[in-house]
């Protein structure tokens, strides 16, 4: 029967490679489809088809093998069969034909000539799903995450300790600047700004001749070249400041302004941030926090990433929470020992969605006395953790939350419960290690949290016993994708048909980056982050991290943008994605990226051998 190109093309339009190209291209390929009939138990070989010929399966289901007959994936619908399974010669892969199907098979020169027309094709094209991911990433998320490193248009102007202060002024009047940086040594110890000329010097009378140094600010805030802008704009927000030094590590690399700050388009962060900061009481708080959502659906609609609406919305619930412990510390009065306030899980990795729930814990002083300061702390933690709930964070259904006082320890508690996780690695122990690694500081004194941390990262550090059993724990999370690459979907149930998008898409993402991290001693949390040490340090191929990576992104896009869609139309964001609300380029993709991840989790299983070693 002869093929029909209405419909063929309909078919090719809806594939990934195919599906942005322009009509008059798809009307070409379309005419010049062969059709392949093939039946079940065949091993068939098109001896004399020009290379670079391509191959879709259009039905049934088909193995490719190497010429020694391993296994290499299995394709079914909207596949493409590689090259080299389709034409003759020395074919180093075979194709061996599962259930009877049809192929669509394109000739090379079409091919060849929608590879030099469209280079987003080629790249489509590529058999690797970590390649065609990457080409996919850049189509689907237009904007990159923007960081205070980028709003640096000039280096920064800088005096000394013993500059007097009207040649201060002088140097500020003829660089057109507002501020200088006061820097000794390579140090940096001070700012000095038009306003403290104004108040510190002419309004005090002060003699103009002395140095700069008595009228600078000392020590001011900081902030890394690596920070996200909306997170120096909260920070300048919170502490009244209009001029922030930016640091690549010790060395000061340049100065941002308020003004700097105005031109960028995240007003809306700092905005909730600092309307958080003036509420009076939790049900305030909970008021600032209600336009979270509508926050997060302007993000992913100006094409925001994955990971910078991540740290927006934890920076939100940072905020929110340190509103709260202010709160409860007025109403309960100064806390009898030092606290910290300890984020957990998405929240300390800042990859929090409109739909997280609350993980913290708190990390007491070894002075704390049970008898004399626990009704204290129990106290603040359930106002705390009430409060949060109040502002629509639920409660964690685990209960890894400070209020439970399983979950309030000294310093010295802790770093005795990570050693017995790490001791013995049992069910329990790995499930409370999957959380309590991900750890990132609040509100507190640093010194509590950095003695925590460095204890266990020794822990934990090329410990390949403990780490191969979280990595088996970790493969507890599978991608939902089947043997013929089809979407193992939720049966039964409020969710029948859909995909989990937080465990069974994105967990094993996050366990696997746990583990890398871990093991090369890393105290970076964030997933993408952790990704990148891996490939840096070697606990992972480059290219298996950037493979990673990207999968990462495409996923965290997708469950974005599914709560963005559900919040548009007036219902709650969930975690539940059916496929059929995705196009068939984002299904085609979505595989892709499963299949990405089953391959890391593979070749983390045979590296760290799963916990037997």
């Amino acid at each position: 029967m002869p093929v029909q190109p209405a419909a063929v093309r309909d078919f090719i339009a809806d594939q990934p490679a195919f599906a942005k190209l322009p009509e008059d291209d798809l009307d070409a390929v379309a005419a010049q489809v062969v059709p392949i009939h093939l039946n079940k138990g065949e091993t068939p070989a098109w001896a004399g088809d020009p290379a670079g010929g391509i191959a879709l399966v259009r039905s049934g289901s088909l193995e490719v093998r190497t010429v020694t007959g391993e296994p290499v994936v299995r394709l079914g619908e909207g596949d493409l069969v590689p090259a080299s399974g389709i034409s003759g010669g020395d074919a180093v892969l075979r194709v061996a034909v599962l259930e009877d199907a049809v192929l669509y098979r394109i000739p090379a020169e079409q091919i060849l000539r929608l590879r030099a027309a469209h280079p987003h094709f080629a790249r489509l094209l590529d058999p690797q799903p970590g390649e065609r991911l990457r080409a996919a990433h850049g189509r689907m998320d237009p904007a990159s995450r923007r960081e205070v490193r980028d709003m640096i248009r000039r280096p920064p102007e800088v005096a000394t300790p013993g500059t007097s202060i009207a040649d201060a002024a002088r140097h500020m009047h003829r660089a057109s600047v507002s501020c200088l940086a006061v820097v000794e040594d390579g140090r940096l110890l001070g700012i000095v700004t038009d306003r403290d000329l104004r108040n510190r010097v002419l309004a005090a009378g002060r003699d103009p001749a002395g140095p700069v140094s008595s009228v600078m600010t000392p020590d001011p805030f900081q902030i890394d070249d690596t920070a996200l802008v909306f997170q120096a704009e909260i920070l300048m927000g919170r502490h009244g400041i209009n001029h922030l030094p930016v640091m690549c590590g010790a060395e000061l690399v340049g100065l941002v302004t308020s003004t700097d700050i105005l031109r960028t388009h995240v007003r809306s962060v700092a905005f909730m941030a600092g309307d958080i900061a003036r509420r009076d009481d939790a049900a305030g708080v909970a008021a600032a926090v209600k336009p979270l959502p509508d926050m997060v659906h302007d993000l992913v609609e100006g094409g925001s990433s994955a990971y910078g609406i991540g740290h927006a919305v934890s920076a939100v619930t940072d905020a929110t929470t340190e509103r709260l412990l202010g709160l409860a510390e007025r109403r309960l009065g100064s806390p009898p020992v030092p606290y910290l306030w300890m984020a957990l899980g998405s929240q300390a990795r800042n990859e929090q969605t409109a739909c997280s729930d609350q993980d913290n814990a708190l990390v007491l002083s070894d002075d704390y006395d049970e008898e004399a300061h626990g009704d204290y702390f129990k106290a603040l933690a359930e106002f705390v953790c009430d409060g949060l709930a109040e502002a629509g964070y639920p409660l964690c259904p685990g209960g890894i939350m400070a209020r439970n006082p399983r979950w309030r320890m000294p310093l010295e508690a802790w770093r005795r419960a990570f050693e017995r996780w790490v001791r013995e690695p049992l069910p329990e122990a790995l499930l409370n290690a999957s959380v309590f690694f991900d750890m990132r500081p609040v509100a507190g004194p640093p010194s509590l949290f950095r003695d925590l941390q460095r204890h266990v990262l020794e822990l934990t550090g090329s410990n390949g016993l403990f780490l191969g059993h979280m990595v088996r724990n970790a493969l507890t999370h599978q991608p939902p994708l089947g043997l013929f690459r089809n979407f193992v979907l939720i049966s039964g149930g409020e969710h029948h048909r859909s995909l989990d998008l937080k465990h069974s898409v994105l967990a094993p993402i996050v366990d696997l980056a746990r583990v890398y991290a871990l093991d090369a001693g890393s105290p970076v949390v964030n997933t993408h982050d952790r990704l990148v040490v891996a490939g840096e340090t070697g606990k992972v191929s480059r290219d298996g991290a950037r493979d990673l990576v990207d999968a990462l992104e495409f996923l965290g896009l997708v469950r974005i943008r599914h709560q963005a869609r559900l919040m548009k139309a007036g219902k709650t964001p969930d975690n539940y994605l059916s496929p059929q609300e995705l196009s068939p380029f984002e299904r085609g993709h979505l595989k892709d990226a499963f299949a990405v991840v089953k391959l890391m989790q593979s070749a983390a299983l045979a590296a760290y051998r799963g916990g037997m070693a």
